[in-house]
């Protein structure tokens, strides 16, 4: 990781401290991905299982999840671990059936003028699991169960398959929890193309979604990007691209906590970003030094060498500018390890997720704790927030007029329209208001 003293650098220099990894937007990145969209398109599901066999080794398999394979996925797991799963999924279906966004009273703004919001799930959402590397099972409920709860007509999942072809048993348990009919075994940008178009395929049909879902790699994030600019494309949930952890931590803090941290979002992928941002030079180098300790025993030491080259260890001069530089930074996720850090909280204003103290670990919000841990990255926090029920419906106004609340609002309208030149819409307003 990089040093850095945020009070010797100037503007370009706080930029260039803050930046994301070049890799994620690289041209080889952006004409790969529109190829692939491009061929999907017009070769539709042969396409589609083209890219997959060379890409991921394995054409796109449907596997359906039945209760046998649930019971078999099942009993190939030792027990601890399906109850784990069992717990992680009530814990996040409670969490998103208590905030899932319900019909407003109506308003009256206007004697005999009534509106209110109504909410309604999605027809269809494409759900990207990232896989590969590493079975995230935990991502499939972060986000299929939160679809189950908004009621969404039709929820696809694809997953990359992994290196010998056959799904997790705990990604067969997962999509058991969540109520899933079936598994796509599709990866990368091809499985996107495939949400979006539509496939036909050898073990079966996928038709395109009205949105997508998910987290992924460099490839999967430009796909969603590309696919929702397309005329009539799907609508995206947000910049989910390669995990990001930026730390505030003080000379309170506990170094290994605080490297254990760090490591924990590097392993994930060579394009993730680690930050650590503190008030004291003494809690940066026992940090970084219990980083290298760790990396020693670390299975996925190689893969987080790679991310910890894009990270930095900035020095600030007060807890005061750390929250300021977070906020510029907009982490995925942000935690917060200081001897207050409730007193810190109300200064964030941009990050997907914060946690709170040291026993706030970012993996708990990964499996457990109930919020889902897909969320925005690349700066999004700065306007948007994370994967819940709220994102796989829609909202709609809903207005109920009487004669009586007509004769009193119409004439406003009428005369605001006419203003605007707009006869045609005063007429409408017109008739109603009995003139």
């Amino acid at each position: 990781m990089r040093r850095l003293d945020w009070t010797t650098l100037d503007a370009d220099g706080r930029r260039d401290a803050l930046a994301r990894p070049a890799r994620r937007t690289e041209s080889a990145v952006t004409d790969g991905v529109r190829a692939i969209l491009d061929d999907v398109r017009a070769r539709g599901g042969v396409a589609v299982a083209d890219w997959s066999r060379k890409l991921d080794g394995a054409p796109p398999r449907r596997i359906a999840i039945t209760p046998e394979a649930e019971a078999a996925a099942r009993a190939a797991l030792p027990p601890a671990a399906a109850r784990a799963l069992r717990i992680a999924a009530d814990n996040v279906r409670v969490f998103h059936q208590a905030t899932k966004p319900e019909d407003t009273k109506w308003i009256e703004t206007t004697p005999g003028v009534r509106s209110r919001i109504g909410w309604r799930p999605l027809a269809s959402a494409g759900l990207y699991v990232p896989g590969g590397t590493a079975p995230l099972f935990s991502s499939l409920l972060m986000l299929a169960i939160p679809a189950q709860v908004a009621g969404v007509g039709r929820r696809v999942a694809v997953t990359p398959p992994s290196r010998d072809g056959e799904p997790h048993p705990a990604m067969i348990l997962a999509a058991a929890e969540a109520g899933l009919d079936a598994l796509w075994l599709i990866g990368g940008a091809q499985a996107i193309a495939a949400l979006t178009f539509g496939a036909v395929l050898d073990d079966g049909e996928i038709e395109p979604v009205a949105k997508l879902f998910g987290p992924g790699n460099a490839w999967v994030a430009e796909a969603k990007k590309q696919a929702s600019a397309l005329p009539g494309g799907p609508a995206v949930d947000m910049p989910a691209g390669p995990s990001e952890l930026l730390i505030i931590a003080d000379r309170d803090a506990d170094p290994e906590i605080v490297a254990a941290d760090l490591l924990s979002q590097a392993e994930h992928d060579p394009d993730a970003q680690v930050m650590l941002v503190s008030d004291s030079r003494g809690l940066i180098d026992a940090a970084l030094a219990e980083v290298e300790k760790q990396l020693q025993t670390l299975p996925r030491a190689d893969i987080a060498r790679a991310a910890l080259s894009e990270g930095r260890a900035i020095r600030v001069p007060d807890l005061a500018e750390a929250c300021a530089v977070a906020n510029a930074y907009a982490p995925e996720h942000l935690a917060i390890q200081t001897n207050d850090p409730d007193a810190l909280v109300a200064r964030i204003s941009a990050a997907g997720a914060v946690f709170v103290g040291a026993f706030a670990a970012e993996t708990l919000g990964d499996y457990a704790a109930g919020p889902s841990h897909v969320l925005p990255t690349d700066g999004a926090a700065r306007v948007m927030g994370g994967v819940a029920t709220a994102g796989f419906m829609t909202s709609m106004s809903i207005q109920s007029v009487t004669a009586a609340g007509a004769a009193e609002l119409a004439p406003v309208a009428a005369r605001l329209a006419r203003l605007e030149g707009l006869e045609a819409h005063a007429r409408a307003a017109d008739l109603r208001g009995g003139r």
